[in-house]
């Protein structure tokens, strides 16, 4: 039998080690979702779509005290957390949200935020019965509606 103590590793190394594993879920995750934010939004300006969508969503966002582009924001948050994130950055730097629009959409981009994603590498998985999944997306964006509009009194 041996009398080695098993080595304890030092703090520093441990925070390397998260740090390196930080870079690599940013570089490979995060940052592709917030440049094809920036690529779609410029894309939509470009084709007119993004006028287009903010005359149509205007009367629902308005409910919420948003801009109808602020539609964009939630459709990418749909899709994508890092990408909703995207689109309020882009729309923020071209003058269309500002500061309390952010306030009001945070909440929502977080509360219905990457559902599709979630839908291919949980639900599947895990065996959840196709019928529930409508259910569970309803939810969300209920309450994701409900945060805005609270939000929307609030700030």
């Amino acid at each position: 039998m041996s009398n080695a103590k098993a080595k304890k590793p030092m703090v520093t190394d441990i925070f390397v080690e998260g740090a390196k594993k930080g870079w690599v879920i940013a570089t490979t995750s995060t940052v592709p979702n917030v440049l094809m934010a920036f690529v779609i939004i410029k894309a939509l300006q470009i084709t007119g779509a993004l006028d287009a969508m903010g005359a149509i969503f205007a009367p629902v966002m308005a409910i919420f005290g948003l801009p109808g582009e602020a539609a964009a924001v939630l459709i990418g948050a749909w899709m994508s957390m890092g990408g909703a994130v995207g689109v309020v950055i882009t729309l923020f730097d071209q003058g269309i949200l500002n500061g309390t629009h952010i306030a009001i959409l945070a909440p929502a981009i977080y509360l219905m935020g990457s559902q599709i994603q979630y839908m291919g590498r949980i639900m599947g998985p895990i065996g959840t019965e196709g019928r529930y999944i409508p259910v569970m997306i309803a939810i969300s964006v209920l309450n994701a509606f409900g945060a805005m509009f609270l939000m929307n009194i609030l700030v």
